[in-house]
């Protein structure tokens, strides 16, 4: 199984991701009535099955339907898109990523949210990494 890599997922792809996680097991199904403006039942089983080729999801066969799961964790997916967006887009420089999330005018980040990467930054100079939740 390939390793899955999210920025290579079309917008209808990172929808049934969404709808994925969201549940934890789908059939195409549970696909269609869940997305918005949803194509045919047979358009949703080809993408849950390139989504499958891809990596993203599994199969479990419950009875005459197959059932999809995710093949990672959410966060791990996050972590995996989020390094290969730093990579395609910043050069690898994740100061520079940061950066411009936060100077971005459309960015909604709290003054918590702005105190808590104070304090992962901090913790970062200091030799700890954590995990940022």
């Amino acid at each position: 199984m390939p390793k899955p890599n999210a920025v290579t997922l079309s917008r209808r792809e990172r929808q049934i991701m969404d709808i994925v996680y969201e549940r934890g097991e789908v059939s195409a199904a549970d696909v269609v009535e869940a997305l918005p403006d949803a194509p045919s039942y047979s358009a949703v089983r080809a993408l849950l099955r390139i989504l499958e080729e891809k990596g993203h999801v599994t199969h479990v066969e419950q009875g005459k339907k197959y059932l999809f799961r995710p093949t990672q964790p959410r966060q791990a997916a996050a972590r995996s898109a989020l390094r290969q967006i730093v990579r395609t887009f910043f050069g690898g420089n994740a100061a520079r990523a940061v950066t411009t999330l936060i100077a971005d005018d459309e960015s909604d980040i709290s003054d918590e949210d702005l105190d808590r990467l104070t304090r992962l930054i901090e913790d970062a100079k200091q030799g700890e990494r954590t995990d940022g939740d």
